[in-house]
């Protein structure tokens, strides 16, 4: 299992419902969070290994609609 992160940034207006449609049609989805700054949202998804990241990503999060920019963060390590 694999974890990464993606920041989105979301067409003016249209944030809740790009947090919406991730947490109701992305199965991988652990989390969402809206965040200041230059992006909109953080994403957080848990991918099993043989899942390639670039796909995943340009396939399911940047087709959301409203979605403008990604950017995306993988993991290596967790700390408790």
């Amino acid at each position: 299992m694999r974890t990464i992160f993606v920041l989105v940034k979301c067409e003016l207006g249209r944030a809740y419902e790009v947090a919406d449609a991730a947490v109701q049609t992305v199965e991988e989805v652990s989390e969402v969070y809206s965040i200041s700054g230059q992006y909109d949202l953080i994403m957080k998804f848990h991918l099993d290994d043989e899942v390639d990241v670039g796909r995943f990503v340009t396939g399911r999060v940047q087709t959301l609609p409203g979605v403008k920019d990604t950017f995306t963060l993988i993991t290596f390590k967790a700390f408790a």
